[in-house]
């Protein structure tokens, strides 16, 4: 097969799907990869980097999406590159369609086979190619929310730490996941007093044992979090059901709760937010205020570190491409439970069953999807 790697188009993203590395793997295997020219640029890789790996290099995103058979991507394919893709092309990158029916439509319209990293999971049920963007988007965070709790920002006008003889800022997190523990981390390790709530009591415990002692765990209700809210600074919100729209945890009216400059980060916008009044913002314009409190949801916040990002993404993402490789999707059956949790789409039919209860849509699980020509 032949694997290609388009050069992200989506605003702010400058990350890269693949490194050289794993194109001396793919080709070993007896595929062959092409990249777009200037793909690794911002991410600091040179396109000669990926010809010595053993790479084409094509001048253009529609050079790549005729040639390939697979694409290996970082976020969703934009409607210029919808228009592009092939009846039975298999696109591997993240979707999060359960916040985006539009994409999810239109993806359907196309044929193809989407496979998401943020539903490939492992033998321990684990999101592992979700996982190392969700580290990074957690203690990010923290850094944008601790700069818009400055007053200049149009916070409060709180340091995060606090200083000898000032209390610190008070930081809850709603969700004690990847995201979560990564936020409560950082915070805890500026000196911020910390909350993280959360409904799973193990998790709890796992939490409370490893956390510091200015980080307190709390079962996620909405007793609590009311309890909680009037002495929040910065809240922050990481909850997720996988291929799913998350679910709203802060209500409009539970935000007069809150002191006016106070900050929310909404971690779960790329899956429609965790709070009512989350809406998608760019790095260029990255809040807006509601009652008085400022949100920053910006979707894709690993984007603005993409040297670390793609190789946190790749380090992980490159295992699970191999894996791919090896099947067959034009089969009856895949072979990989990974790979087959991360099927969303299979030509035409939603195969993922939590993405089609998000919209009320049908749902054919994939082995049957598979065995229709």
């Amino acid at each position: 097969m032949i694997v290609g790697v388009p050069k992200e188009i989506k605003a702010n993203e400058k990350r890269v799907s693949l490194l050289p590395h794993l194109v001396s793997d793919i080709t070993q295997l007896g595929h062959k990869v092409v990249v777009q020219k200037g793909a690794g640029l911002e991410s600091g890789v040179q396109d000669s980097s990926y010809i010595e790996a053993g790479a084409k290099i094509l001048d253009s995103i529609e050079d790549i999406y005729c040639q390939a058979d697979v694409i290996v991507k970082v976020k969703e394919p934009l409607d210029s590159e919808l228009e592009l893709i092939r009846d039975s092309q298999i696109i591997f990158t993240f979707f999060h369609f359960a916040a985006d029916k539009n994409l999810l439509q239109k993806f359907i319209n196309t044929n193809a086979i989407a496979v998401a990293y943020e539903t490939v999971e492992d033998k321990k049920e684990n999101l592992p190619l979700l996982t190392p963007m969700s580290e990074i988007a957690g203690r990010m965070a923290v850094q944008n929310g601790a700069k818009y709790l400055e007053g200049t920002h149009g916070g409060k006008g709180v340091l995060l730490s606090g200083v000898p003889g000032v209390s610190p800022a008070t930081v809850t997190i709603i969700g004690g996941g990847v995201v979560g523990l990564n936020s409560a981390k950082l915070a805890a390790g500026l000196g911020a007093k910390v909350n993280i709530l959360d409904i799973d009591m193990n998790r709890l415990r796992y939490l409370d044992d490893i956390m510091p002692s200015n980080v307190f765990t709390h079962h996620s209700n909405s007793h609590t979090i009311n309890k909680l809210l009037p002495k929040t600074d910065l809240l922050i919100g990481g909850v997720l059901v996988p291929g799913s729209k998350a679910p709203k945890i802060i209500s409009k009216d539970m935000l007069s709760l809150m002191k006016k400059g106070s900050v929310i980060v909404d971690v779960a916008v790329d899956q429609g937010g965790c709070i009512e009044t989350t809406k998608p913002t760019t790095h260029q314009d990255p809040i807006y205020v509601v009652d008085g409190i400022v949100h920053y949801c910006v979707a894709n916040m690993p984007g603005a570190v993409p040297q670390t990002s793609t190789v946190s993404l790749t380090n992980c993402t490159s295992s699970y491409v191999l894996e791919l490789l090896k099947e067959d999707f034009l089969s009856s059956t895949l072979n990989s439970e990974s790979i087959k949790k991360g099927v969303n789409i299979y030509k035409g039919r939603i195969t993922h069953e939590g993405l089609a209860k998000s919209f009320d849509m049908p749902y054919q699980d994939l082995a049957s999807a598979m065995s229709l020509k």
